[in-house]
Formats: structure tokens, sequence, C-alpha cells
């Protein structure tokens, strides 16, 4: 009797162990978001932007967009460049990098891409190679 006990146990508990079926796969979520930003990305902000614009005068940034995490700041940046001139502009940063527009008395408008080098501090170049040390406004 205790044999039909222990094969009956033995085989429920075969037949309920199956292997756990994979989950479906997630959905792709689609995101406003550029994967790089750049100069001309600062001169418009899109309706999805929009929704989600944020000014808060107690911090550097002019007004940021997007959503915890993953935030597009934009700021207002001074500085000089190789050769010591001064220049000023603006600038969309998401994370580590950014883009902009500087301007200077020698040259109209200059396409830059920038890189956080410390707190407040940037390091930008130009098309041609040219390097610009900036600071936040």
């Amino acid at each position: 009797m205790q044999k039909n006990y222990l094969i009956l146990l033995l085989l429920s508990t075969f037949y309920s162990c199956k292997k756990a079926a994979s989950p479906p796969p997630l959905p792709q979520v689609n995101s406003f978001y550029k994967p790089v930003i750049t100069p001309d990305d600062r001169k418009t902000i899109t309706p999805e932007e929009a929704r989600t614009y944020h000014v808060n005068k107690t911090h550097q940034y002019e007004y940021r967009t997007g959503n915890p995490g993953n935030y597009e700041y934009n700021y207002d940046v001074k500085g000089i460049n190789s050769r010591g001139d001064s220049v000023c502009g603006n600038i969309n940063v998401q994370g580590k990098y950014g883009a902009g527009i500087l301007t200077s008395d020698s040259v109209a408008e200059v396409e830059i891409n920038t890189e956080w080098i410390s707190y407040g501090k940037l390091k930008a170049t130009d098309k041609q190679g040219n390097e610009y040390h900036l600071i936040v406004k």
C-alpha cells in the first residue's frame, strides 16, 4: 500500500514540474528622445517636450524637458576659445554630452559639441576641431 502511495507521489511530482515558459518579450517603447543632442535641438521644443517643459529659477539651467532619468537641460554658457577670445552661447545637454551654438565678436555662430568636465564646467569642440572652455552662467 505504501508502495502505491510512493509511486503516486513521484508521478504527481514529475508531472507538476514543467519547464517554466519564458515571459513574452517587452514591447518596444517609442521615445521622442534623440540618442544624440544636436545644435539645432535647442532652437525648437517639440510638442512632446512641451508637455514636460519645466523652469526652476533656483537651478542654473534655463529649462528642462523630459522625464526622471532622461532629462534634457538648456543652459546659457560663457567662456573662452583656444586663442583666449571670449565666447557665449546656449546649449542643450542630456547626461554628460550636449550641443549648441556659440557666438563671439569675431564669428557670428559656431556649432559645438559639449562634454561635462566638472560641476558647471564644460569642454566644447567645433567642426574644425577648435576647443572651447565654458562655464554655465
